[in-house]
């Protein structure tokens, strides 16, 4: 049993080996349920090998002093180092193995909480249950009026169920996930074609209010917004081009502008 929820974070970890002993047998059991997860950051692995075969040399030659990544933290309120010195500190940081790369990645801007947050889960969830075709809810459409009462125990919120069948897609039920900012509700949309939407929706302690904005993970496309202390996002294969009219019509539903 995972008692702590798994996160992008700790798969990351996972990947380069900065995990305990007993956190990293849970990643691997939880990896071992998921195979779609398992593959996307099986290639994450793949790439580093990769990195690291190609630099291995440069790997065995001391840093630099400018780019030590210590003396690069105590400039963090001067001047930027020039483009050209970042991108080799960059390529230096991946190339010396998984704890290089590790603090580069903290170093980085990837979003930990607000709709940038739950863009990230939302994601996740998507490549977790859409290509199920076994159970990929947990409650059914036929059932939406339980389903969304466990997602109000659950949340505190009771959430909306937006209809999408105007543009095609049907509500084929949804279930309650664990997210690091709390529980969420899933939602999962079909059409005729076999084309599967997510919708992941929770309250949200910061961005409360924030603007629709798109985003993109791997092969996966969305639009996330915060609406009145909930959040919203919208994801799946199809362009982001495509998915806003889709995620403009949810927005209208959730705030009461139909």
């Amino acid at each position: 049993m995972i008692d702590k929820p798994i996160s992008e974070d700790d798969l990351h970890a996972y990947i380069d080996g900065a995990l305990d002993e007993a956190r990293r047998a849970e990643i691997a059991s939880y990896l071992e349920a998921h195979p779609e997860i398992a593959a996307r950051f099986g290639s994450y692995a793949d790439d580093r090998s990769g990195l690291r075969s190609a630099f291995a040399a440069i790997a065995e030659e001391p840093i630099p002093t400018r780019l030590n990544l210590a003396h690069m933290i105590d400039r963090q309120r001067r001047p930027r180092i020039s483009g050209l010195w970042a991108a080799a500190a960059a390529v230096l940081l991946l190339a010396v193995g998984g704890s290089g790369g590790w603090l580069l990645r903290e170093m980085t801007s990837i979003p930990q909480e607000g709709v940038g947050a739950l863009a990230r889960e939302a994601s996740a969830n998507f490549s977790a249950y859409a290509s199920d075709n076994v159970r990929p809810v947990e409650i059914r459409a036929d059932k939406a009026t339980e389903l969304a009462d466990w997602a109000a125990e659950r949340m505190g919120r009771k959430p909306a169920l937006p209809d999408l069948s105007k543009a095609g897609y049907r509500l084929m039920g949804g279930r309650v996930v664990s997210t690091p900012h709390g529980p969420a509700l899933m939602l999962m949309y079909d059409d005729d074609r076999g084309g599967r939407l997510v919708m992941l929706t929770r309250p949200m302690a910061v961005d409360q209010d924030k603007a629709m904005a798109a985003h993109s993970e791997g092969k996966v496309d969305g639009w996330s917004w915060a609406s009145r202390g909930m959040g919203y996002s919208l994801v799946g294969t199809m362009p982001a081009e495509a998915l806003h009219p889709l995620a403009d019509d949810i927005r209208r539903q959730v705030s009461g502008d139909i």
